[in-house]
């Protein structure tokens, strides 16, 4: 399945979620992340700008493989996913495969649905907390994605296509 999202960056959380709840969006997880993300020694997932890693949402492990697919207006990978019973014997595989941590973070987020739309709110809670609370929005297309964009009070100019490395650096290099 394609994932095509795009960051809200420097959000009014209690406003979102009012516009949300209005719009009868449901609240899905509210919870902590914690994601390790794996490259071969030679880095070539991430030089391909895929993403390979594991996850624990809440209580549920999942095991995630990114391919990048090139657009401008919107992050866009080809996404595979599978829930794993067991998070550390899925590390072990990973591991075992010649995969190697080269990030690891933890984040708080609070999710929302509408029909085909998911709505995340994020705040890091690890390196990356410098990083002020976000808004990630997925859709089916960027048709419905850029609608919600507006519905929600802001612009395309608001939007980022960036990956959470991208939203730290910018971030980084504002201090």
């Amino acid at each position: 399945m394609d994932e095509i999202e795009i960051k809200i960056l420097e959000i009014d959380r209690k406003k979102i979620e009012e516009k949300l709840l209005s719009l009868g969006a449901k609240k899905t997880f509210d919870g902590e992340i914690y994601g390790i993300f794996y490259d071969y020694e030679d880095n070539s997932i991430r030089k391909a700008k895929d993403t390979m890693r594991l996850r624990m949402v809440g209580d549920k492990a999942f095991i995630t493989y990114k391919k990048f697919l090139e657009n401008e207006r919107a992050k866009i990978r080809r996404e595979y996913e599978t829930e794993v019973s067991d998070f550390e014997s899925a590390r072990m595989i990973l591991e075992s495969l010649g995969l190697r941590e080269w990030m690891s973070m933890k984040k708080r987020r609070t999710s929302y649905e509408l029909p085909g739309v998911h709505f995340e709110l994020d705040k890091h809670t690890d390196q990356y907390s410098y990083v002020p609370e976000f808004l990630e929005i997925e859709a089916k297309d960027l048709d419905t994605l850029y609608g919600y964009v507006v519905v929600l009070g802001y612009k395309k100019a608001d939007c980022r296509p960036w990956t959470i490395v991208e939203v730290a650096e910018y971030y980084s290099k504002k201090a």
